[in-house]
């Protein structure tokens, strides 16, 4: 970077970038509605196949249904709200590009490392279970396991590959094994309903405590705390905004990919939540790291199940390619506007950021192995990371429900090609149903080190970027956006560095 074009604002530095910097970090326009469509899909599915079932000992079924019906409208509304902003604003940054303008440079900073948090661990997530899946397969048609750490060598490797070989196939892929995962979801769907082995005594197995009812076996406050699992269900939709770049016409199509998306989702999850619990018993599959392919052989003859689980295993690889997309496009935001290493955002001849994509996976791997190490992959293991990732989530959820209100009033004249129809009040709410889960994890005592942990590399990051990285911005189309009150920032009608190119012309 040169020292020439320096400017400061809000407490930040910007330095003008070097010839040919976003030549070096660019994307490719690959991506139609039924591609972002597939990537949302792709990037949640796996929770209709593990983790969402650890809630159901905690809150009993129906705890987990009244858990999932309150995600549910809080997902709506605020892919509402998502879905304008990412209109108005359409470039790679997502939430850190929303908070940034709504909250200047330290907003956008947290919340934009909030998602980092949320989609490393996140696929940290899908490739634990992932593990566990493979191994049951292998088990039972080979009769042969490998380590977990391995499986997880091997995942990251491979998935890494994927997500480098260029937008276009990343997409392909996503839409291709989101189809084949909800085929899945339906065959066993059809196989439950018509095998006999569903009651409704299975749903309500939870031995309820004095005085309470088979329906909540525990009361109401569990409720509460079972939220971060029935999240699982759609946690991830959210990060279609990052796929800005990348869309033929991202102010129509992320919006409407979004609530496509849902929709989809919503229907998935209720049919698993419904059948799966139904068909095991609830008790039973509270503490499963393969609840549907426990369903699966609960009703089929064990061949025939562990041949169909291989095929369930698509929907966790779907969400593991999906996920890992997110957390590469995240990084390379921040990175591209100085906020992370600049190196991070170095995309390479496919166009991809492939710096980023290892160096997430490195840090997750990392992660893994230290639950490993203490012991917490002995029967909660996967639920501790899920409660990192799900920490992240609603942290950056209540920070881009707050800068949503913000820009309604900070940039009143701001294009927005979509409007959100339930404009504030719906960001509101979903802001307090997110505000409402973390609460819940400080009343969680198992999960409450791993939050901890988290944290306190929140508090080194932040420091790192006080003492460092607010000196080394570059005006990336996040950063113009905000500093042009939203008249600038929209890369595919302006190039990049617009602000620098006025001001060369004065």
């Amino acid at each position: 970077m040169t020292n020439s074009g320096n400017r400061s604002a809000s407490g930040v530095s910007y330095s003008r970038a070097e010839e040919g910097y976003f030549e070096k970090r660019s994307l490719k326009r690959t991506a139609g509605v039924a591609g972002l469509w597939g990537l949302g899909i792709a990037a949640v599915i796996s929770g209709d196949f593990s983790g969402w079932n650890f809630g159901l000992e905690t809150a009993g079924w129906g705890g987990m249904v009244i858990a999932f019906v309150i995600v549910v409208v809080m997902y709506f509304t605020m892919l509402f709200s998502i879905g304008e902003m990412s209109a108005a604003m359409p470039h790679t940054g997502g939430a850190y590009s929303f908070a940034r303008a709504a909250m200047g440079p330290w907003g956008g900073f947290v919340t934009g490392l909030a998602e980092t948090i949320e989609y490393v661990a996140t696929t940290a997530v899908i490739v634990y279970f992932s593990a566990d899946y493979a191994n049951g397969i292998t088990d039972a048609l080979f009769n042969w396991t490998l380590p977990n750490w391995l499986w997880w060598i091997v995942l990251y490797i491979v998935f890494i590959a994927l997500n480098t070989a260029g937008a276009a196939i990343s997409f392909r892929f996503a839409t291709v094994v989101a189809i084949m995962s909800i085929a899945i979801l339906a065959i066993f769907a059809v196989t439950a309903v018509f095998s006999g082995a569903w009651s409704t005594a299975n749903l309500f197995d939870v031995a309820p405590d004095p005085g309470q009812s088979e329906f909540l076996p525990h009361g109401i406050l569990p409720i509460l705390l079972v939220l971060p699992f029935a999240m699982w269900f759609f946690l991830g939709i959210e990060e279609l905004p990052l796929a800005a770049e990348e869309a033929h016409n991202p102010a129509k199509d992320i919006p409407r990919a979004g609530i496509l998306g849902m929709i989809t989702l919503v229907i998935c999850g209720a049919v698993v939540l419904v059948l799966n619990p139904g068909v095991n018993g609830s008790s039973a599959l509270a503490a499963s790291g393969e609840p549907l392919l426990d369903g699966f052989r609960a009703i089929l003859p064990e061949g025939l199940a562990a041949v169909l689980s291989a095929f369930a295993l698509i929907g966790l690889l779907a969400s593991l390619q999906g996920i890992m997309f997110a957390y590469g496009r995240n990084m390379y935001s921040l990175s591209r506007a100085g906020y992370y290493p600049k190196m991070l955002s170095l995309t390479g001849k496919r166009q991809t950021p492939w710096l980023a994509l290892i160096f997430g996976a490195v840090i997750g791997y990392i992660a893994l192995v230290i639950v490993e190490l203490t012991g917490g992959a002995a029967g909660s293991g996967g639920a501790i990371v899920l409660n990192i990732a799900v920490w992240g989530a609603v942290l950056a959820y209540i920070l881009q429900m707050a800068s949503f209100v913000i820009l309604r009033r900070k940039f009143p004249t701001a294009k927005r090609p979509y409007v959100s129809p339930t404009g504030v009040w719906g960001a509101v709410l979903a802001g307090v149903i997110a505000a409402a889960i973390f609460v819940g994890f400080l009343l969680n005592p198992p999960y409450l080190p791993a939050i901890v942990a988290i944290a306190i590399v929140y508090v080194i990051m932040l420091v790192g970027f006080a003492l460092f990285g607010r000196h080394r911005l570059v005006l990336s189309p996040e950063e113009e956006y905000a500093l042009s009150g939203g008249l600038h920032g929209d890369p595919q009608l302006e190039g990049y560095d617009a602000m620098e190119a006025e001001l060369d012309k004065k």
